[in-house]
């Protein structure tokens, strides 16, 4: 079973931490527990994860010793009494983060099923302090997601060391409920503190000093005991025991409420809301990793339950969720520079990605970075580009005659007026009234996975022209260009080029998602079709425009039409490559990237263009400038975030050796399981599987016809979104076509888990 967050409805449960080291946690710890078990008769656990020193001095004996009718334990202890990261090596020994948080949420759970009661987590050090993995502690327990008791530091210094935790905690998500600290009349920091922290709505506490410690362990034993006896039944304890129960209740109460009132207020986008209830609704209390932490009614005992992002939210999630590198980009840049205006201007980190961008596409067909706000917004802008360069050299009035763009069937580009009509008529554009399909999309041979063989199959009708299905030894085989015979491609896309000239219509430029079509239906298509539609354009010149001058031997320059790549989805690494120039063996003029741009955190696109193209929009005339742009056009912390991302992103290309070596090491391979696609490509129900990268797509039979509006995936969707094993899966369909989407740090422990859930729900 996955650990995700708890929320027990019968267990208020707390976890401390500390400003820094030797500011009275355990003293706090055992003041709370005491109050809870003997004042307010609770049931009360107190848990300690990791412990170091002797075991007699350890917290939970601590604990034993002045609330013995509260049971304690320790999980984790360490002899040596230095910080755990230090103390795992001197022992010789090694504890990774995941058996302490999978040790925290089982004894939780356990309480929890005990019946109503109080559950103290307390931790080591401060907040930051080192786990014994060398993982900084409020990252490995972040997962769980407890309320938090910061205990502040009371000493000279300790204004800054608690603020500082406190933005620590904050950042990375963790709900501060109540901070408490010893009173010091020397440097009062309570003062500033309680009011510090009323600014955000948090409570603060003081409590009177421990006694001083006496020489004699008995006597400083004993009056240590009066202080605890006295100060637990102290209004001050009791009130810090009333806020934990009260902000439980009310988080209860909110999570409650929020998809009644969801359904009451807010529109969703892709949802047709007729027929949709309250229930329907996903209540997601966090995130982190690759899971949701979602509201379900009718777990038991916890609430919530990790619940599978399978569609990487959209397509957006590469580095998990709640990564603290991302958020701490983010916090850096909105602190340095808010949102500061763009034309005109620059700040270091709309530059710093430009550079990056352009650097690592390695394309010398790029020299120019335009920012937009979204994949769609994007898009629009290079079609602008494109359609501007093309009218530009080969002298066409787009007042006097339509000029149109080439694509592919099934190609989406975007919700956004532009782009719509830069796809065929579909589902999505039925019923947008100024939709004017504005193009014309050619068929092409798709890849898929049938009964466990590769293979590019043509598309329904053409068989006579590109032949029966050809079946491949591996998905590596397909991506060989150089070695298949591209000629009945080459064939029938000049025949159709010329049917098109023919015709009088005029075309602007060429809109691909390379290698895989998204939001159309997740299709594969035949690299080599593509591979062969732009070079047979960038070749042939005259099939565009009769008066076209001879092809270009510049490298930097377009001919035939400007190539746009629409890689909003599939750039990135989504492929397993930072771009598919090489899995296409052909590099655009153009290119668009968004999605994995900044890891799931905040919106931004880049549009990315060649310096011919950028030519075209120069002149004296203001008019003819590109004009485009948004009030938080680069903003700063979009592209702050975005250069964490992309750096991390490229950091993570190490880690894919087992994926490789699973898919027989070469440049195509996927993070889902070969054998795993192929088991599923032989089920009953199954048309075919395809997988590549982080994506894995399994299209359903439909007796009634395959598309957007086919149910058959429906109840697929629905026993995934139901779980097993107390683990859930929530994605999203594209009618009869079931996609999953890793993120680029998923694990294979946790792909191996979704996988069986899959198998389980399609085998059912």
């Amino acid at each position: 079973m996955r650990v995700g967050p708890g929320l027990w409805p019968r267990l208020r449960a707390v976890q401390v931490y500390g400003a820094n080291t030797n500011v009275g946690k355990t003293l706090v710890s055992t003041l709370l527990v005491k109050a809870a078990r003997e004042r307010r008769n609770w049931r009360t656990w107190y848990l300690k994860p990791v412990s170091t020193g002797p075991l007699d001095e350890a917290d939970n004996s601590h604990i034993a010793r002045h609330a013995p009718t509260v049971p304690s334990r320790t999980l984790f202890q360490f002899r040596t009494p230095v910080s755990p990261h230090l103390a795992v090596r001197l022992e010789s020994t090694s504890l990774g983060d995941a058996p302490i948080l999978s040790g925290v949420h089982a004894e939780l759970t356990r309480y929890a099923a005990a019946g109503p009661g109080f559950a103290l987590v307390e931790t080591a050090g401060g907040v930051l302090s080192p786990a014994p993995s060398g993982s900084l502690q409020a990252d490995v327990y972040r997962p769980l997601r407890l309320p938090v008791l910061l205990v502040a530091d009371h000493a000279l210094g300790g204004i800054a060391t608690s603020i500082s935790a406190f933005e620590s905690l904050h950042v990375r998500g963790y709900d501060v409920t109540s901070v408490v600290l010893i009173q010091d009349e020397e440097y009062r920091n309570a003062e500033y503190l309680t009011e510090y922290f009323a600014d955000r709505g948090i409570a603060t506490t003081g409590i009177p000093p421990p006694p001083a410690r006496l020489p004699d362990s008995n006597s400083d034993a004993e009056s240590l005991g009066k202080y605890y006896e006295q100060v637990s039944a102290s209004p001050a304890i009791d009130g810090v025991l009333q806020g934990i129960e009260d902000e439980h209740e009310a988080r209860l109460a909110r999570l409650g409420t929020m998809a009644e009132e969801a359904h009451k207020s807010i529109w969703y986008p892709f949802t047709q809301h007729q027929g949709r209830k309250a229930e329907d609704i996903l209540v997601i209390d966090s995130a982190y990793g690759d899971d949701f932490a979602a509201l379900t009614p009718t777990a038991a005992p916890s609430l919530l339950q990790p619940t599978f992002d399978g569609s990487a939210s959209w397509w957006t999630q590469g580095l998990g969720h709640g990564s603290p590198a991302l958020s701490l980009a983010a916090a850096h840049a909105a602190g340095r520079y808010g949102h500061v205006m763009f034309a005109g201007a620059v700040h270091e980190p709309a530059l710093a990605l430009a550079q990056l961008l352009l650097t690592h596409h390695a394309n010398p067909r790029l020299s120019r970075v335009f920012y937009t706000d979204n994949g769609s917004a994007g898009m629009e802008v290079a079609v602008k580009m494109g359609l501007r360069a093309a009218c530009a050299r080969y002298g066409w009035d787009h007042t006097a005659k339509k000029v149109e763009i080439l694509g592919l069937k099934g190609g989406y580009h975007g919700d956004t007026m532009g782009v719509m009509d830069a796809a065929e008529p579909s589902t999505y554009n039925a019923r947008v009234e100024w939709y004017t399909p504005r193009g014309y999309w050619f068929e092409f041979p798709q890849v898929k996975m049938r009964d466990g063989k590769w293979v590019v199959e043509s598309p329904a009708g053409l068989e006579g022209i590109f032949g029966p299905p050809r079946e491949f030894g591996s998905l590596g085989e397909v991506f060989e260009l150089q070695t298949r015979d591209a000629s009945a491609y080459e064939k029938y896309i000049t025949a159709t080029l010329k049917d098109l000239r023919d015709q009088s219509r005029t075309f602007g430029a060429l809109v691909l998602e390379p290698v895989v079509l998204g939001a159309g239906g997740m299709y594969f298509a035949d690299p080599l079709f593509q591979h062969a539609l732009i070079n047979t354009i960038r070749r042939n010149p005259t099939l565009i425009s009769a008066t076209a001058p001879p092809p270009t031997s510049d490298p930097e320059d377009w001919t035939g039409l400007p190539i746009i790549f629409d890689e909003i989805f599939t750039g990135l690494y989504r492929l397993g490559h930072f771009n598919t120039s090489a899995l296409l063996q052909a590099e655009p003029d153009i290119i668009a990237n968004a999605k994995l741009l900044t890891g799931g955190l905040v919106p931004l696109c880049t549009t990315a263009a060649s310096e011919s193209i950028f030519e075209a929009f120069l002149s004296a005339d203001k008019a003819s400038a590109l004009l485009h742009g948004h009030s938080y056009t680069a903003h700063a912390v979009g592209c702050a975030v975005a250069v964490e991302s992309v750096k991390m992103l490229m950091g993570l290309e190490r880690t894919w050796g087992g994926y490789r070596e699973d898919w027989g090491g070469g440049k195509v391979w996927s993070m889902w399981s070969r054998g795993f696609v192929e088991q599923v490509s032989r089920l009953k129900r199954v048309d075919y599987a395809a997988a590549m990268g982080s994506v894995f797509v399994v299209a359903l039979k439909d007796e009634e016809g395959a598309g957007y509006n086919s149910n058959a995936s429906a109840d697929v969707q629905r026993r995934l979104m139901e779980g097993t094993g107390g683990y859930r899966i929530h994605n999203r369909v594209l009618g009869n076509v079931l996609y999953l989407m890793a993120s680029e740090t998923s694990t294979p422990d946790t792909l191996a888990e979704v996988q069986r859930c899959l198998l389980e729900a399609l085998e059912a």
